[in-house]
Parts: C-alpha cells; sequence; structure tokens
C-alpha cells in the first residue's frame, strides 16, 4: 500500500459524512425497538449485547490491574469473563459493575460519533474493539459470534453506500441504548425467582454490602440515563415535519 493509499484510507477513517435524512433515522429507530421487543428476534440480536457485557468486564479488569484469562460466549446469549486478582477490593468492583453499563455507555459514544458525523470512524472503532475481543475469547461459539458480527461490519463499512453505512451505523447506536435495559430486567426477574444467586448484582452486594436491589437500580438509571442523552444526540437538530395541505377555504 503507497503513502497516496494510506493518506486516502486516512482521510476516509477520520473525515466526517453528511447526516442521513430524518425519516432513516426514525425508521431504524423503529426497527431497533422492534428487535428489542420482539422475542426471538431479540434472542438472537442480544449476542451483540453480551459481547458488550463481556467486554465491558473485560476492560474493567484490564484498567484495575487484574489479569484477564479469557471470555466466553454462550449460544444461549450468556457470558463469562474470567480474571484473577484480590478477590475483593475496588479493582473487583469495578469489574464487576461494568458488565451492565458496558452496552448503554458503549451506545451513547456511538451516538457522540454520529452527533459529530464519524460515521466511518464509528464503524471502524467498532471493528477495532471487536478485533481487541476476538483476542480473548476462549470457546468456538465465541469466536464464531465475535468473527461474525465483525464481518457484517466490516462488509457494511467497506462495500455499503454512504446510506447504507448511516443507517447500520444509527441501527447499531439506537440499538444498544434501547436493548440496554432490557437485560436489567430480565436480571432482577430471575433474582426475584432466586434463579441468579451468582449474578453482577449479587456479587456486588458480596463485595460491598449493598442490597443487590440498589446495584440494579443503578445499572437500570445508566441504561436510562444514556437512553435520553443518546436519543437527544441522535434525533437530527433540523427536524422538520412536511408542510401539509392547506384546507378549503382556510
Amino acid at each position: 500500500m503507497d503513502n497516496a493509499s494510506i493518506a486516502d484510507l486516512w482521510d476516509r477513517l477520520t473525515g466526517t459524512q453528511p447526516d442521513p435524512p430524518w425519516w432513516l433515522v426514525a425508521l431504524v429507530g423503529l426497527v431497533a425497538l422492534g428487535t428489542v421487543l420482539h422475542g426471538p428476534t431479540w434472542r438472537v440480536a442480544r449476542n451483540t449485547v453480551t459481547i458488550a457485557h463481556e467486554g465491558g468486564h473485560a476492560l474493567a479488569a484490564l484498567l484495575t490491574g487484574r489479569k484477564l484469562d479469557g471470555i466466553k460466549l454462550h449460544s444461549d446469549t450468556s457470558g463469562v469473563t474470567v480474571s484473577r486478582g484480590k478477590p475483593h477490593g475496588p479493582g473487583m468492583v469495578f469489574t464487576a459493575f461494568a458488565g451492565y453499563v458496558a452496552p448503554p455507555l458503549l451506545g451513547l459514544l456511538f451516538a457522540v460519533l454520529l452527533a459529530a458525523g464519524r460515521i466511518t470512524l464509528m464503524l471502524w472503532f467498532t471493528l477495532a474493539l471487536l478485533a481487541a475481543t476476538l483476542v480473548m475469547i476462549r470457546n468456538a461459539y465465541g469466536v464464531l459470534s465475535v468473527v461474525g458480527t465483525g464481518a457484517l461490519v466490516f462488509a457494511v463499512s467497506w462495500f455499503g453506500s454512504a446510506e447504507v453505512q448511516a443507517g447500520f451505523a444509527y441501527l447499531a447506536a439506537w440499538f444498544l441504548l434501547l436493548a440496554a435495559a432490557r437485560p436489567v430486567v430480565e436480571l432482577q426477574r430471575m433474582r426475584a425467582r432466586r434463579m441468579a444467586p451468582t449474578s453482577d448484582a449479587d456479587q456486588l452486594a458480596h463485595l460491598t454490602g449493598v442490597p443487590g436491589a440498589a446495584w440494579v437500580t443503578m445499572f437500570g438509571a445508566v441504561a436510562l440515563a444514556a437512553l435520553v442523552a443518546g436519543g437527544a444526540l441522535l434525533v437530527p437538530s433540523d427536524l422538520t415535519l412536511p408542510d401539509l395541505p392547506a384546507l378549503p377555504g382556510a
């Protein structure tokens, strides 16, 4: 690859792209909402939330000096991140807390990039995150999930038209923002039935003495705050409705 090609690639990565039409932003937002609410579709799409969730645990572990052993993703959309270090203290608390807040915060970051017109940068940043996650995957299904997601993002970012890239990028941001609350609700339902004794919230309760329900509330508050802030960024600021024809005699 010559210097001109590298320069063109860098310009493409760091340059800005025009905002998509408002109807496209609204359409993909509705698609994202339908994906979250429709059970069969959600069971497939939830894998991307799990990737972000476990990636949050992994990043927090590394940032707090813990040794990351690996990540496993399962076909039931569950996952586990294994790290070594002190079994208590701030590092362990931060690592346990990071899972449920990672998807909404990532969605908010995507919204910030898209509001700044950085559609291509957002897509390639996603590829970088998936590549970093792939290095730590320790099971076949996890590799398949991450590689499949990465292949889709790469195909869109490299071969898709400007509108296709914009639609896909906004769909990803809307989906993470809207999807973040559903796992929190599912978590509390399982806790109420005593089916999740080792959940992140219960681990945090054991580590801190703060009740698990309080941690679930915090997870939900982060998801809601990210949705409000991210949604405000994704909705076009110059949104105008089409002019309606005047009524006879008006």
